[in-house]
């Protein structure tokens, strides 16, 4: 379970992404946190997932305070999270199979297992006819798909997204929603940003809005 308990963050010159803010996300949920361009959405992922520490208050996952981590242990607290990038984060220079591959090479997979889970993570997005493609070769819907199978390559408990329909089109964004309701439905708990009040709406367990870093409801 996720928590935030009168989270605040300040950013310098006096900037405030968050609020006061408390909620609650359980195991299992698919969770979306919507609100404006700049109401606090991608902060409050970075929050969980140790980029941002909070300013005041507790964020906990799993009953980890996960603003108190050390920069050792912050390596094997994210094997538990899949995190999709607002900007993808891609490698431009690399084939989409080895971008998959890389999480699972940093953890130290052995070469042959990892492969097999890189094959089933580019079949599960649609994308294990394009492994040998490089980045560029693919369209944007495409190397979104191929950041989310990267994202659940380690086959994480909580997948985080920060903004994945952004830039695409009606149809390629509910491709991209089909694939998070899929991981919903197998167990994965499941938190998505969006300023697309149509994204996921329907499928949608837990909804956070957010105005100006203050919950809305």
């Amino acid at each position: 379970m996720i928590k935030f308990d009168r989270v605040s963050k300040r950013y310098p010159h006096g900037i405030d992404a968050l609020s006061d803010l408390s909620i609650e996300i359980a195991d299992g949920d698919l969770a979306i946190v919507s609100g404006h361009s700049g109401a606090g959405k991608s902060t409050l992922l970075k929050m969980i997932t140790a980029m941002e520490k909070p300013t005041v208050g507790t964020v906990l996952v799993n009953g980890q305070n996960v603003g108190a981590l050390k920069d050792a242990g912050l390596p094997y607290y994210r094997r538990n999270l899949g995190i999709v990038f607002q900007d993808q984060r891609l490698l431009f220079d690399r084939s989409a199979f080895d971008n998959v591959m890389l999480p699972l090479t940093i953890s130290g997979f052995p070469s042959t297992e990892a492969a097999k889970r890189v094959n089933a993570a580019l079949d599960k997005v649609g994308l294990l006819a394009r492994a040998k493609a490089m980045p560029i070769a693919l369209s944007g819907g495409e190397q979104q798909r191929l950041a989310i199978a990267r994202a659940v390559v380690n086959r994480p408990k909580l997948l985080i997204a920060d903004e994945p329909s952004a830039h695409l089109d009606a149809r390629t964004a509910l491709d991209i929603a089909q694939i998070f309701i899929d991981f919903h439905r197998v167990g994965v708990t499941v938190m998505v940003s969006t300023c697309d009040p149509t994204f996921l709406a329907a499928e949608a367990s837990c909804r956070i809005a957010l105005d100006h870093g203050r919950l809305t409801r």
